[in-house]
């Protein structure tokens, strides 16, 4: 062949990086299904690190910069500090030979991975995953929206704004009782859910008071006492809303970024992106998972994307989760009369893989606009790291994939359920303030003359 068209020495390392890359994951997909099929548990499964190589790319392996370490992901609760176990700018992990979990990221770095080769990046993406986690589990998650509508905020992309509810005919409803949600919570575990996340349409917990607050504290406490982990995203919070969320037994919380810093005054006009960093650190320094993450279509360009999974990537501690969204336009918000395209599937792919090298032990979960992926778009991104997902017919206000659509998919690509805590069970006793409460909440629910015969016979 002519000079020029003769391969590189580097692509040609590359292509049998490629290689091994996809004989490790299969051989590793193998191994899992063989440990499944023995009948072992979570607690004797072994790091899956020893058989995935990193894929070669251009200017060498990617090891210590890539955000590679071995070893699992410590249990949530178990970080020291409460703030996701990572400290200073790298954490070292003895049993990956020296590699490290990088906050010290550089924007530069972050779209170098990015603008990779799909292919090298998905395969690259898929060895780091397999080092941190089992890839055949998934977590499943329910979001239920607990107080709809009436927001006075102005994100351009929700349909819960009050600015332009005529336009979505969108009605503010009121906080749901405690009983309604538990009951919700006891049908999403029964379907599989290991994580219950409860959303209100708030600016935050000051906009609405203290009872409403309380109440919200209540139906945290006893959702965590079937055994689930507890999300939730309320907006803003003071120092002492994030210790009592605490208190209540709050596992995460979620706050996402949304997008970068440069494109967030397209996002809405009522708040700023240090409000939302500082959130994120009252949520770490009481003690709570961070959940938090962006949505990709709204308009933005690549190095936006990048810029928000740069921020992310260089918090004082990786989030314990990251929601990677896609737009689902709704009829009547501002960003659906502005007919943006929508982000193709490969594009989705491409920000999860990223997010999982840069991030290797936070859950990367596949949330809004997952309902228009094929089973066959879906495992391409968990094979890129994505392992986690929202389950339910609904998200807050817009469509999901049903459940038993998803039962379907996790049986058709040899997916199993994520425990909760990764199957380490922390004991949870509710607190007494709450028990109380919950107890007089349940009066409240009674019919007048059954809440007089229990309140008669509680004081005899």
């Amino acid at each position: 062949l002519p000079q020029e068209r003769r391969p590189r020495e580097e692509s040609t390392k590359m292509i049998a990086g490629g290689r091994n890359g996809v004989r490790a994951v299969a051989g590793s997909i193998r191994a899992s299904a063989m440990r499944f099929r023995a009948g072992d548990t979570m607690a004797a499964r072994p790091a899956f690190s020893a058989a995935l190589p990193v894929v070669a790319h251009k200017g060498g392996a990617h090891k210590g910069a890539g955000g590679v370490s071995g070893g699992r992901r410590q249990p949530l609760g178990a970080a020291t500090g409460g703030a996701g176990g990572l400290a200073g700018s790298t954490r070292h992990n003895s049993a990956a030979n020296g590699s490290v979990v990088r906050t010290n990221w550089t924007r530069e770095e972050i779209q170098e991975i990015y603008d990779r080769p799909l292919m090298s990046l998905i395969l690259e993406a898929a060895a780091v995953h397999g080092r941190h986690f089992n890839p055949r589990e998934v977590q499943k998650s329910t979001l239920l929206s607990i107080k709809t509508g009436g927001c006075p905020e102005t994100c351009t992309y929700c349909s819960q704004s009050s600015s332009w509810s005529k336009e979505t005919g969108l009605k503010a409803e009121k906080l749901m009782d405690l009983d309604s949600v538990f009951q919700m919570a006891l049908r999403a575990k029964e379907s599989g859910s290991t994580r219950f996340c409860m959303g209100a349409a708030w600016r935050g917990p000051s906009q609405v008071g203290p009872k409403q607050f309380e109440r919200v504290l209540d139906m945290v406490s006893k959702v965590r006492g079937l055994g689930m982990e507890v999300c939730t995203t309320l907006g803003m919070l003071t120092k002492e809303q994030a210790e009592k969320l605490k208190v209540a037994g709050l596992s995460c919380y979620n706050h996402n970024v949304d997008t970068s810093p440069e494109y967030y005054p397209k996002v809405t006009s009522s708040r700023n992106y240090e409000d939302r960093l500082d959130t994120l650190e009252k949520v770490r320094d009481a003690g709570i998972g961070v959940c938090s993450g962006g949505i990709i279509g709204m308009g933005e360009a690549p190095e936006d994307r990048v810029g928000m999974l740069h921020t992310l990537a260089t918090l004082p501690a990786h989030p314990e989760s990251v929601p990677i969204n896609t737009l689902v336009a709704v009829e009547g918000t501002p960003m659906a009369t502005e007919g943006i395209q929508a982000p193709t599937a490969l594009e989705l792919v491409r920000c999860v893989a990223t997010a999982r090298i840069v991030m290797p032990e936070s859950m990367v979960r596949l949330s809004a606009g997952r309902n228009g992926l094929s089973y066959a778009e879906q495992c391409l991104c968990f094979l890129a790291g994505a392992n986690s997902i929202f389950a339910g017919d609904t998200l807050l206000t817009t469509p999901n994939v049903e459940v038993d659509d998803d039962a379907k998919m996790f049986e058709a690509l040899g997916l199993v359920i994520k425990p909760a805590f990764d199957g380490t069970n922390p004991s949870f006793e509710i607190p007494k303030e709450r028990q109380e409460s919950i107890e007089l909440a349940g009066l409240r629910l009674k019919p007048c003359g059954a809440a007089k015969a229990t309140a008669a016979a509680t004081a005899n």
